[in-house]
C-alpha cells in the first residue's frame, strides 16, 4: 500500500502542474485574442482614441490580475508543500524520539 504522505505529495505535484499547464494555455490563448483584437481595433477607423484608451487599460488590468492570481496560487501551492514537508519532519521525529 502506497503511503499517505507521498501520496499527498504527488497529488500537490499533479494539482500544480495541472494549474501551471492550464494557466499556460489560458494567457496563450488571453495574447492571441489580444492580438487580433488590437489588429481589428487598429483597422476601425470609427473607434475614438479615448475607447481605445479605454480597452487598452482593461487589458493591461487583466493582465495584472491574471498575474496577482497566478502568483497567489504559486504561494498556496508553496505553502501546502511546506505543511506537507512539515508534517513528515515531525512524523520521523516523533518516531526517533
Amino acid at each position: 500500500m502506497m503511503d499517505p504522505k507521498k501520496m499527498g505529495k504527488q497529488m500537490i505535484d499533479f494539482y500544480k502542474t495541472s494549474f501551471d499547464n492550464s494557466f499556460s494555455a489560458m494567457m496563450m490563448l488571453q495574447e492571441q485574442m489580444e492580438r487580433m483584437t488590437n489588429m481589428y481595433w487598429g483597422q476601425m477607423v470609427n473607434l475614438p482614441d479615448e475607447a481605445k484608451k479605454g480597452l487598452a487599460e482593461w487589458t493591461k488590468s487583466y493582465k495584472k490580475n491574471c498575474e496577482d492570481f497566478k502568483k497567489m496560487m504559486d504561494e498556496s501551492f508553496k505553502k501546502l508543500e511546506s505543511f506537507v514537508a512539515e508534517t513528515e519532519k515531525s512524523e520521523k521525529m516523533a518516531k526517533s524520539a
